[in-house]
């Protein structure tokens, strides 16, 4: 199992954050079998091309497989460092981690349809595509399916997010169970606020969405960078006061010596 090696490996383990978990559970075997399933029905459309055209059309969707993957990825991380954090197993965990299988595999084709349709816009396809009897039609026929298509895709984005919200809050909530020290509260309250900052983006993007406004919809996601970047150098500056109050090392969660 590639969590096994990773945790073997102290994969996600910046010694910033006590492991709580070294092995593991039931419920991340499960989860890795969910998005190893997720990244299949990513690919499975894809047919092995019998000419350079079909090859070319199919290079085409590379791109947004690309794209949808590492997204895909990203959330696995995130849960996967959660689990090896918090170790929790308890029955919220259990139905917080479900929903979030469910969404990320609900939105798997929603999610690959929208970045083939982005990327067939930047380059110079129009949005189109070609069926396989070679027929070319355009994916999306007018501004307010456009503008659909973002609501569906930022719902899935919210709710991915909303539930990481959800999961750093029920470890937030049983911190004194878990014996988290000062450092190690502080840090989950600042995933808790970088979850709920993406859930606010999302929220922005739908209510524009729901507007018609298609193309602000899409560019509402611009904030992450931006919004994320000031929140981490906001954040990292009360660390480095919490670190140097408490007497740690820069680099390790553990008191120096």
């Amino acid at each position: 199992m590639i969590r096994e090696k990773l945790i073997d490996k102290g994969v996600g383990d910046d010694h910033k954050f006590r492991w709580r978990s070294h092995e593991p559970s039931r419920i991340e075997g499960l989860s890795d079998a969910v998005f190893g399933f997720a990244v299949t029905l990513l690919v499975v459309s894809l047919e092995v091309p019998k000419t350079f055209a079909e090859l070319m059309e199919a290079m085409r969707g590379y791109g947004a497989f690309a794209i949808s993957f590492t997204l895909l990825l990203l959330v696995w991380y995130t849960q996967y460092k959660f689990f090896r954090r918090y170790a929790l197993q308890d029955n919220v965990s259990l139905m917080l981690n479900a929903a979030l299988l469910f969404v990320v595999l609900f939105y798997v084709y929603p999610l690959k349809f929208v970045f083939t349709f982005l990327i067939s816009m930047f380059t110079g396809h129009k949005g189109e595509v070609r069926l396989p009897n070679g027929t070319t039609i355009a994916m999306v026929e007018n501004a307010d399916q456009v503008a659909t298509l973002m609501v569906i895709f930022s719902m899935g984005y919210l709710a991915v997010f909303g539930l990481f919200v959800l999961l750093y809050g029920h470890a937030y909530r049983k911190r004194e169970k878990l014996e988290l020290n000062e450092l190690e509260v502080f840090d989950t309250r600042t995933d808790i606020r970088e979850s709920a900052l993406n859930v606010a983006i999302a929220a922005v993007s739908i209510g524009l969405g729901l507007a018609r406004y298609a193309g602000l919809s899409g560019m509402t996601y611009m904030l992450c960078p931006i919004v994320l970047s000031v929140h981490g150098m906001m954040s990292g500056k009360r660390r480095r006061r919490i670190v140097k109050r408490l007497g740690f090392s820069e680099n390790t969660m553990f008191e120096a010596d």
